[in-house]
C-alpha cells in the first residue's frame, strides 16, 4: 500500500460536477488499495471575488482580517469534496489548514510552513480514511489564521506529501503538463514527459505557471516526486524529479516568459563602492525584488547601475529612490517600462557552450533587440520590447527544436 497526495486548483473544483470528477481521481487510487490525502483550492474564482468584496469595503484591508476571509474559500471545497466521497462510500474527513496540523510562521498573506503535526492525519489514513486537506493556509503557534500566498496549495500538498513520505505528489490542473512553452501563446508547444527539479523550479521563478517556485523548492529539498496532470484527461502528465530527462537530445527544455517588466536607471553615481549596498539595502528593506542588475561607467568616471523590477513595483520603486536620491548620490533615476523578459531554460546548458550566442543571435535575426541579460548555470534570460515578447517565444521555440512533433509525445 503507496500514500499518494492529489492536489486540485480552483478551475478543477469549479463546480460542483467538477468536484464529483475530482472526487472519481481519489477513488480511483484509493481502490488500488492507496492512502490518499487530497488537497484543494477554493472554487473557481471564490478567492478573486472576496478579495473584491474586501476591497468594495476598504481601500487598504488589514493583513490578519483578509486571512480570515480568504481562508474561508477552501473550507468549502473541503467539505463538498468530503461529501462526495462519502456518496460513493468512500470513508472521508475533512480538515482546515489548522485541523490538519499546518503550522506556519507568524506572517499574514505570506506565510511559510514551519511544520506540519502528522499525528492526526496518520490516524485517519491507518483508519482507511481518505483525507481532504484545505491549501494555502495554516496557524501560528500564537493561534492566528494564516495563507500561505499565490500559489499556496501547490505548497501545501508537496509538504504533505514530504511530512508523510508520500509515494508521490499529483498536481491536477486545466493543463495537461509541463510544456515546452505556454501552449496558449505558442500552438506548437509539446508536452515533456519528465523536466527536472532544477528546470522547473527555473521555469516557474521565470514566469510558467504551473507550478509555484515555493512548491517546487520544497519538492526539491525533499525528493518529493511530482506529476503535473490534467483533471479532466486521463493521460499520464509530467514526472517532476531528479534529473532522469528522457529527452536527453534537448539542450533547452523550455522557454518562459513574462511581460510587465520595467528598468530602472540610477544614473550619475559618483561613489559606486558605496551606492550598491545602499540602493540594494533600501529596495530590499521595502520588500521590492530586483532581478537583473547591471552596472556601467559613464562619462567622468561615474556610475550607471541599472536593475530590472516587476512593473506593479514602479511607482514605490521611484519613491523610495527619489526620496533617498542624497544618500545613493546620484544624478538622475529613469524608468523604461512595456518591457518583457524571455528566457531558455535547460540543464544541457551546462555541457553545450554556445546555447546564449545561438539566442542572441536567432533574435537580432528576427530585429528583436537585447536590453539586459541576466544568466544561470541552466537559463539565459533577456529583457526586450513586449511587443515582440511572442515573436521572440515562437522564434526561439522553432530554433532550439522545441516544435518537433516528437517532444513529449508518448
Amino acid at each position: 500500500m503507496g500514500l499518494i497526495v492529489q492536489k486540485f486548483g480552483g478551475t478543477s473544483v469549479g463546480s460542483v460536477e467538477k468536484i464529483r470528477n475530482a472526487a472519481e481521481r481519489a477513488i480511483a487510487e484509493k481502490r488500488k488499495g492507496n492512502n490518499v490525502i487530497v488537497v484543494v483550492s477554493a472554487m473557481g474564482k471564490t478567492t478573486d471575488k472576496l478579495v473584491e468584496m474586501a476591497g468594495d469595503l476598504t481601500a487598504a484591508p488589514a493583513k490578519r482580517e483578509m486571512d480570515m476571509l480568504l481562508s474561508t474559500g477552501e473550507q468549502v471545497t473541503i467539505s463538498l469534496f468530503a461529501l462526495a466521497l462519502k456518496q460513493h462510500g468512500i470513508e472521508a474527513v475533512s480538515y482546515t489548514g489548522w485541523q490538519a496540523g499546518i503550522v506556519t510562521e507568524a506572517v499574514h498573506g505570506n506565510a511559510r510552513i514551519i511544520e506540519i503535526r502528522t499525528e492526526k492525519i496518520s490516524r485517519d489514513l491507518a483508519a482507511g480514511k481518505v483525507v481532504v486537506a484545505a491549501g494555502f493556509q495554516g496557524i501560528t503557534e500564537q493561534g492566528e489564521i494564516t495563507t500561505l500566498g499565490r500559489g499556496g496549495s501547490d505548497t501545501t500538498a508537496v509538504a504533505l506529501a514530504a511530512a508523510l513520505h508520500a509515494d508521490k505528489c499529483e498536481i491536477f490542473t486545466d493543463v495537461t503538463g509541463v510544456f515546452t512553452t505556454d501552449p496558449r501563446y505558442v500552438k506548437s508547444a509539446r508536452k515533456l514527459l519528465s523536466v527536472s527539479y532544477d528546470e522547473m523550479l527555473e521555469l516557474a521563478n521565470l514566469g510558467a505557471g504551473v507550478l509555484h517556485p515555493r512548491a517546487v523548492e520544497y519538492a526539491k529539498n525533499y525528493g518529493v516526486p511530482l506529476e503535473v496532470r490534467s483533471s479532466m484527461e486521463q493521460e499520464a502528465g509530467t514526472m517532476i524529479g531528479e534529473d532522469n530527462r528522457m529527452e536527453q537530445s534537448l539542450v533547452v527544455r523550455g522557454i518562459a516568459f513574462e511581460d510587465q517588466i520595467t528598468r530602472i536607471s540610477v544614473i550619475g553615481l559618483e561613489d559606486s563602492i558605496n551606492s550598491l549596498p545602499a540602493i540594494f539595502s533600501l529596495l530590499a528593506e521595502n520588500h521590492i525584488n530586483v532581478d537583473i542588475i547591471i552596472q556601467s561607467r559613464t562619462e567622468r568616471n561615474h556610475a550607471a547601475i541599472s536593475f530590472s523590477i516587476k512593473s506593479p513595483n514602479l511607482e514605490e520603486t521611484l519613491s523610495v529612490l527619489e526620496k533617498n536620491k542624497e544618500a545613493i548620490g546620484c544624478r538622475s533615476i529613469e524608468a523604461e517600462t512595456s518591457l518583457a523578459k524571455v528566457s531558455i531554460v535547460g540543464a544541457g546548458m551546462i555541457s553545450n557552450p554556445g546555447v546564449a550566442a545561438k539566442m542572441f543571435e536567432v533574435l537580432a535575426g528576427s530585429g528583436i533587440m537585447v536590453k539586459m541579460v541576466s544568466t544561470s548555470e541552466i537559463k539565459v534570460s533577456a529583457v526586450i520590447d513586449d511587443t515582440n515578447m511572442v515573436k521572440a517565444v515562437e522564434t526561439l521555440h522553432s530554433a532550439f527544436g522545441l516544435s518537433e512533433q516528437s517532444v513529449g509525445q508518448h
